[in-house]
């Protein structure tokens, strides 16, 4: 999601170049970009559950020049990161009886034998603006069930922000004492923990924005650090996102900036990582703007989830990523 809603106005309308004959008529490879081609997906988060690796996706459904129309959520899986299967949608906006519309970026997490799906969308009119759901479910494809009967975070309740939609976005993570956080955010990046119960919140809201922080923060760890990736955008410099990451000894932080991690989306002013290791290999999860579907171009609105390889150094630090078509269709390097 985004907050850029003007400079967004005129990226909606910019149409993606066709791809030549010879291209259409190419045999793809598995594991190549974009991951679904027959719809438009975005905001993609990874969850391992054994020998699976399921990704949940909103369903970008934009017509001609609407900024965004995201209705639902989908899911899909791979055991091998060549082949996706596809499931059933696990959920619709509106079903939070509370919420309005918009099925903006999530995350799922496995706890306590269920899977827990948090996920931004439209408050009604008794708490204007963005708010933070948790469903649950039985099985990691749903169908997923509001948890709570209520949002897990309103707008009220990080006034810092100066929009509506600065609760978006959600991320969670359990670290190895079995305490789950959820961080979040738009502008503004925020951090919680969790209650055993995975649907209040425990304690306070605290804030750790770094720099350049944009909106689609995503939390891991690895070798003892912990690691916030998000969509960047350096205002005085930059017309579209960027991944860029921080690093901490602990969850709580100090977070120091890392630098860029990747560039923009191709056509895309958002972009929004997700990030897993998966049979001892780990990737990035991101989506562009360039899958078109028959008569339909990708836009702001009609986006296509992608991945990438990720590398450490030494040191603990992600090496760039570049994105590409291949995507994992060829061997790692």
């Amino acid at each position: 999601m985004t907050s850029f809603w003007t400079a967004l106005a005129l990226i909606a309308a910019v149409a993606v170049s066709s791809p030549s004959e010879a291209q259409e008529k190419a045999p793809i490879a598995p594991g190549s970009n974009p991951l679904v081609r027959d719809r438009f997906t975005a905001d993609p988060a990874p969850l391992v559950v054994g020998d699976t690796l399921f990704l949940y996706v909103g369903h970008d459904e934009a017509q001609r020049d609407e900024m965004f129309n995201m209705r639902e959520w989908l899911v899909y899986s791979t055991t091998d990161m060549k082949t996706w299967t596809a499931h059933p949608p696990i959920m619709k906006a509106t079903d939070f009886k509370w919420a309005r519309k918009d099925a903006w970026a999530s995350q799922t997490i496995e706890k306590n034998g269920k899977f827990y799906f948090y996920t931004a969308v439209e408050h009604d009119a008794s708490h204007p603006g963005k708010a933070i759901g948790v469903a649950v479910s039985d099985k990691p494809t749903g169908p997923f069930t509001d948890a709570r009967g209520s949002a897990l975070i309103t707008n009220e309740m990080t006034p810092k922000g100066p929009h509506s939609w600065e609760d978006i976005d959600p991320t969670v993570f359990t670290d190895g004492d079995g305490t789950t956080w959820i961080a979040w955010g738009n502008r503004q990046c925020y951090i919680a923990r969790l209650k055993p119960n995975m649907i209040e919140i425990d304690g306070p809201i605290t804030e750790i924005t770094p720099p350049h922080f944009e909106e689609g923060p995503w939390l891991h760890k690895r070798a003892g650090l912990y690691y916030l990736t998000y969509a960047s955008l350096d205002r005085s410099t930059q017309r579209d996102e960027h991944i860029s990451y921080a690093t901490a000894p602990s969850i709580t932080g100090p977070w120091t900036y890392r630098g860029q991690l990747t560039g923009p989306g191709q056509n895309s002013f958002t972009i929004h990582p997700g990030i897993a290791q998966f049979k001892g290999d780990w990737y990035i999860f991101l989506h562009n703007a360039a899958l078109e579907i028959g008569d339909q171009k990708g836009a702001i609105g009609r986006r296509a989830v992608t991945v990438e390889r990720l590398h450490y150094a030494p040191d603990g630090a992600l090496l760039a990523v570049t994105q590409t078509q291949a995507g994992v269709s060829t061997p790692d390097r």
